[in-house]
């Protein structure tokens, strides 16, 4: 079993990153997304659930994230959180079953910002892109995923997502095996990355058949 992270700011093109790595690996590979382990909110006010800042290292349930992986680790399967951006609460009848994989995908903005988490990593991989072309493709997500308008996705981008940015997510790529820059559409890393990565199973494969 091969656990991978994918880290990168908001927008910087980790979907096509791990897009691109499952499509080649296909039944292989299992995703567990970061956003799913955001805190449970629901015994908040709906005005104070909407003041979240998403993009700090707190709003994430690290504890129950690395349990789970573990437990995928170990060959158990998990039953994932279902979070929603629209509520800020976590569903108390919904989850995710999970079996585990050959691969393990970790993806998130904030992934590498918690120790235990990056130790039961294989690969590190950091998504890099200009802000310019991330503020871009957090207004169009934000719009059409999460019913937010214009200036609220600009409100937000100014007050939380660029500065958490610089405080903790940028500084989490000293932390990556492996930096791709202009997002996830820099084919030629991406191509690369997923040759890696079947290389590294096989190896990882055959290491725990010996």
């Amino acid at each position: 079993m091969l656990v991978i992270g994918i880290a990168g700011g908001s927008g910087s093109g980790k979907t096509t990153v791990v897009n691109s790595i499952t499509s080649k690996l296909k039944e292989k590979v299992v995703v567990i997304p970061q956003d799913s382990y955001y805190k449970d909110s629901s015994h908040l006010p709906m005005e104070e659930r909407q003041q979240i800042n998403f993009d700090h290292p707190d709003a994430i349930d690290f504890g129950l994230l690395c349990e789970q992986l573990a437990e995928l680790k170990n060959g158990n399967v998990i039953e994932q959180p279902v979070y929603s951006y629209i509520t800020c609460s976590r569903s108390k009848t919904e989850t995710i079953t999970v079996a585990p994989a050959d691969v393990i995908i970790i993806e998130g903005i904030l992934v590498f910002t918690c120790k235990e988490l990056r130790d039961q990593m294989d690969i590190k991989i950091f998504v890099d892109a200009d802000d310019d072309d991330r503020l871009m493709r957090i207004m169009a997500r934000d719009i059409l995923e999460r019913g937010k308008t214009v200036e609220m996705v600009i409100d937000r981008y100014t007050k939380t997502v660029k500065p958490m940015y610089l405080q903790f997510i940028e500084p989490s790529k000293r932390y990556a095996d492996i930096i791709i820059p202009q997002g996830g559409h820099n084919k030629v890393a991406v191509d690369i990355i997923s040759a890696t990565v079947e290389k590294s199973l096989r190896e990882k494969m055959r290491e725990e058949g010996e």
